[in-house]
């Protein structure tokens, strides 16, 4: 379990006004030596009578979204993210970036984030999540749940961004003979690159000096994605397995995706509009497995992060969260 001193909050390097608080966790279990998390915190969080949000990110990814802070501050949460290990802010030298063997070496991480925000304010936890965070919280609240009663009381939803719940592409890849070499190359030759490389149509689309609009450090988002290792994938897949089976993350869930999906090898004015990283068909086929009380959302014209959006489908998106906050706790209009 890691050790974290609440007090030594310190200004962020990427983001005005933002703090951010490094959780040790200590030697990597994947023999990386000394690792940590980030947990970052917005300005305007002190008077929160709803509560709190936390916020994990995607592969190849890290926090940034101001307007998604502001959005939950205003209506009375404060707002917290992690940086995952090895991660954003949390990557250092000599990491593999975003490598891990096991999904549940993140239960460290986010246990920690949870007890901190638990200290510094006084309602539940909304956990907000993004593509393969949107895999990995799921799994972790199910384990919660189960295991450790006191905190999963701590937390009162879950939202995510289009979670990645099952392997695009062809339908061989998802395969058991598939499957069956993932992993076993995953064990002897774990940190082997895939030979297939991830599009750049995605970081083309977003960022400010392509044809997007937002700003962010490409040494911790670039454009076409760190590589993909076939340790990490095997990981993802076991964890994709076991949602499959069915999960119980026993609070209520907003799951929001796109309303379609445009693959592209490169970067084209449909991907603007659509998810051109996963299948959303996939997300909804499986959105039902990860509890009892799920609403699903497909929004019309929006990008793989919903909340990166164009300005139309991205007000939509807000507005969907707004509903559910309303309907759901009674709770969330802005202030």
């Amino acid at each position: 379990m890691s050790s974290v001193k609440r007090r030594e909050w310190r200004p962020d390097e990427f983001l005005d006004r933002f703090q951010v608080l490094t959780i040790p966790l200590g030697d990597d279990p994947d023999g990386e030596g000394l690792i940590d998390a980030t947990l970052v915190r917005a300005p305007g969080g002190d008077n929160a009578p709803n509560g709190a949000v936390l916020y994990v990110h995607g592969f190849t990814d890290y926090f940034f979204q101001e307007e998604l802070a502001a959005f939950f501050t205003a209506r009375g949460y404060a707002f917290y993210a992690l940086d995952l290990r090895k991660c954003g802010r949390s990557l250092h030298d000599g990491h593999q970036p975003h490598y891990t063997s096991d999904l549940r070496f993140y239960d460290d991480e986010l246990n920690a984030a949870l007890d901190v925000i638990a200290e510094e304010t006084a309602g539940r936890v909304i956990v907000a999540a993004h593509s393969t965070g949107g895999l990995i919280t799921p799994l972790w609240l199910d384990r919660l749940r189960s295991s450790d009663v006191e905190r999963h009381r701590r937390v009162q939803g879950l939202l995510l961004n289009s979670p990645w719940f099952d392997l695009q592409g062809e339908a061989i890849l998802r395969t058991g003979a598939v499957n069956t070499v993932i992993k076993g190359i995953g064990r002897v030759r774990a940190k082997s690159v895939l030979p297939r490389a991830l599009s750049s149509a995605y970081g083309d689309s977003l960022h400010v000096d392509r044809n997007g609009e937002w700003t962010y450090d490409v040494r911790c988002k670039p454009l076409s994605g760190f590589p993909i290792t076939f340790g990490w994938l095997a990981a993802v897949r076991a964890g994709q397995h076991r949602l499959h089976r069915g999960l119980d993350i026993g609070v209520p869930a907003l799951v929001l995706r796109s309303d379609h999906t445009h693959f592209a090898g490169s970067y084209r004015p449909e991907v603007d509009t659509a998810d051109c990283v996963l299948d959303v068909k996939q997300i909804a086929q499986w959105s039902g497995a990860i509890g009892t009380r799920v609403h699903a959302v497909a929004v019309p014209g929006a990008r793989h992060d919903v909340f990166l959006s164009l300005d139309a489908p991205r007000r939509v998106a807000y507005d969907e969260v707004q509903t559910w906050l309303t309907s759901t706790f009674g709770e969330g209009a802005a202030r």
